[in-house]
């Protein structure tokens, strides 16, 4: 049975001719409204060539974008690397069979989770300047503490809920050689839910990335801050500046993506088993099973 019929009914000829009438009736909105728009942005002049050079121009690129770019850059790995740490840390903690520390991650996950990034940047700069941190750095610490810990509470729950989805055979292997509970998690369990939660893992990475941004309201010198500084005054007009701000983001979105999606096939070829042969008796022989628990107990391989 395929994946899509587990999910849904396969449509039949009268769907199929439904599904394909809606497609080309919304394809066809769509090219009408890109055109629509780009009809007006022509009566407004918005399309006019010396619009798009002056934005595209070797001193936008050199003291806005670029720079712009670069700060975008440090705040994401900056998040990146302290989220990921804050989320195993405090994802870990959720499993705990400490009842005690199991409740104290758990408060600590679901506030951060509730509040919005931009209070906590607001409120995170205010906090460094008062404490008298330098205003030069202030922007930036703001940024990556809120990015820090909001991502870093969401990457917690995609631990904690990885960890959970792994067949309970891994752990009851780990514990059958001895294993404590910690131990099972990180040796066995932990390793295992972080290849499968790759792919939203990579997610929250690319809204980090986005909601590094956010940094322009409290005057951090991000890309979309400096596309709008850029944009401020004549000859560079703010729309074309931003579109080129906007396709930097979904260039680097989409690297991201790619980079992700072939990590997640190389971690994958190495970790998961195929069917090669089939044994003399008619079974099949498995090669590059899935992995084992420590001193030779094999992991829940059920097929």
């Amino acid at each position: 049975m395929s994946a899509q019929s587990v999910l849904f009914d396969a449509l039949g000829p009268r769907g199929k001719r439904t599904a394909t009438i809606i497609n080309i009736v919304g394809a066809a909105l769509l090219v009408l409204s890109v055109v629509f728009l780009l009809i007006k942005l022509k009566d407004a002049g918005q399309l006019a060539g010396n619009l798009w050079s002056s934005a595209l121009s070797a001193n936008a690129w050199t003291n806005y974008y670029l720079p712009g770019l670069q700060n975008t850059l440090i705040s994401a790995l900056y998040a990146v690397v302290l989220a990921l740490l804050f989320g195993l840390l405090f994802g870990v903690g959720r499993l705990s069979s400490n009842r005690a520390i199991r409740w104290f991650c758990g408060l600590v996950v679901e506030f951060f989770r509730a509040v919005p990034v931009l209070i906590m940047m607001v409120a995170a700069a205010a906090i460094g300047y008062l404490i008298g941190l330098d205003r030069t750095i202030v922007p930036l610490v703001a940024v990556v503490v809120a990015l820090t810990l909001y991502n870093g509470s969401v990457i917690a729950e995609l631990v904690r809920s990885g960890v959970h989805g792994l067949p309970k055979g891994q752990r009851e292997a780990g514990l059958a050689v001895g294993m404590t509970r910690a131990q099972s998690i990180r040796s066995i369990e932990l390793p295992q839910a972080l290849i499968a939660m790759l792919p939203s893992l990579v997610s929250q990475f690319v809204v980090i990335l986005k909601d590094s941004a956010l940094g322009q309201l409290i005057l951090y010198s991000e890309l979309l801050r400096s596309a709008r500084l850029l944009g401020s005054g004549a000859p560079f007009p703010i729309l074309q500046t931003l579109f080129v701000a906007a396709l930097i983001f979904i260039a680097l979105n989409f690297l991201l993506g790619w980079i992700a999606q072939k990590l997640a096939k190389r971690l994958g070829s190495r970790t998961s088993g195929r069917t090669n042969a089939r044994a003399p008796g008619g079974g099949a022989i498995q090669i590059g099973a899935a992995s084992a628990a420590p001193g030779g107990v094999p992991g829940d391989d059920t097929p």
